[in-house]
């Protein structure tokens, strides 16, 4: 039986994935920041990125991204096979498999980061937008991808926001961030 593949490898993998098809983790900071900054006058771009940062720990999330990414790419190349390539190739809109992948991801941080998905998929915010209309590379998945890390990110910091307004024991805000990195 193979060893596992470590998980500092994997998240690797995904935050360069990411990099390599030109989403930085600033870029889905500033859409965090705008879809909570109305809730929040305090926020800032430190706590943004920060959430962005603890979301693309999530294995889950690391996972979605590198199958996304490796999909669009294997399409940019020809090398899908039909009618598939032409699903892909063209962001078929009645193809949801991006879709699926991309809020399959989100469940974890709950009803906020599914309400906020399907916003941004449907007003594509700031990179989003910039993938979506790209012509040069297939981002039929990456885009829907970047809205599930926004929207986690906006979820989760919606939460730690409310914790830090109770006063909740770090302690306990600790322990529970660490055992939603699990998975």
């Amino acid at each position: 039986m193979e060893k596992p593949v470590s998980s500092d490898v994997v998240e690797e993998a995904a935050r360069k994935a990411l990099q390599e098809r030109g989403v930085e983790l600033k870029d889905i900071a500033a859409i965090v920041y705008d879809m909570q900054a109305k809730y929040a006058p305090q926020l800032t771009m430190e706590d943004c990125y920060d959430s962005a940062d603890a979301v693309l720990g999530k294995r889950e999330i690391q996972h979605a991204v590198l199958v996304g990414i490796e999909l669009d790419k294997l399409a940019e190349e020809k090398k899908l096979s039909e009618p598939l390539q032409s699903l892909v190739d063209s962001d078929e809109g009645l193809f949801g498999v991006d879709e699926t992948i991309a809020i399959g991801s989100v469940f974890g941080f709950g009803s906020i980061a599914v309400t906020t998905f399907g916003y941004l998929d449907k007003e594509k915010h700031g990179i989003i937008k910039k993938l979506d209309t790209s012509k040069e590379e297939v981002h039929t998945f990456l885009d829907d991808l970047v809205a599930s890390i926004a929207s986690s990110a906006s979820a989760r910091l919606a939460h730690r926001l409310r914790d830090k307004e109770e006063k909740r024991d770090k302690k306990k805000m600790k322990e529970r961030e660490d055992e939603e990195l699990i998975g």
